[in-house]
């Protein structure tokens, strides 16, 4: 047999097992977890340390974190001892107006025309498989609302879920995403 007709054969078998020492790891939540090693995780109780807010918000936070990475990693979510380890409290908690809006009379005083909810949670993470990527941080996200047309009781328990939902999603990308 000539050498040109084993050519056609000897390129596929050289590129076949050329694409199989070839490996790529795709996760659709961005992870980059090696469940060889992680398999649990741990979420203690976060505290209120910010003085303000409403009487659940910790208890909402902890549960949050713990229900964001059950749904987005195959971890086990155990109660103590865990692989990956969470604990923290939100030291703020915070109210402050954005825009005057002028009351176009001399004997009232301005108004607030927009007024931010400002969270923010102290994370410390601790992964006993990787201790360079040991963590403490702040994290911190804001919401606006309109006190003309609102009050803070009618809108707070939504604007602190949409804060904690983005405050939660940056902890997951600086934890086990790494990006």
């Amino acid at each position: 047999m000539k050498l040109t007709s084993k050519l056609p054969v000897l390129l596929i078998c050289c590129l076949f097992f050329g694409l199989q020492a070839c490996s790529v790891k795709y996760s659709f939540t961005g992870t980059n977890i090696n469940y060889d090693l992680v398999k649990t995780f741990t979420v203690e109780n976060f505290f209120n340390d910010s003085g303000g807010g409403p009487a659940n918000m910790e208890q909402l936070f902890t549960e949050s974190l713990k229900e964001y990475y059950q749904r987005n990693t195959q971890l086990e979510l155990v109660r103590s001892n865990g692989d990956l380890q969470f604990a923290g409290a939100i030291n703020r908690y915070s109210l402050t107006p954005q825009s005057a809006v002028s009351s176009n009379d001399p004997n009232l005083p301005d108004r607030a025309g927009q007024m931010r909810l400002t969270i923010a949670v102290e994370v410390e993470y601790i992964n006993l498989t990787n201790e360079e990527e040991n963590l403490r941080r702040t994290f911190s996200f804001f919401q606006d609302y309109d006190p003309r047309t609102t009050t803070l009781l009618d809108v707070e328990s939504q604007l602190v879920e949409e804060i904690f939902e983005n405050i939660i999603q940056d902890i997951f990308t600086a934890t086990v995403a790494n990006w």
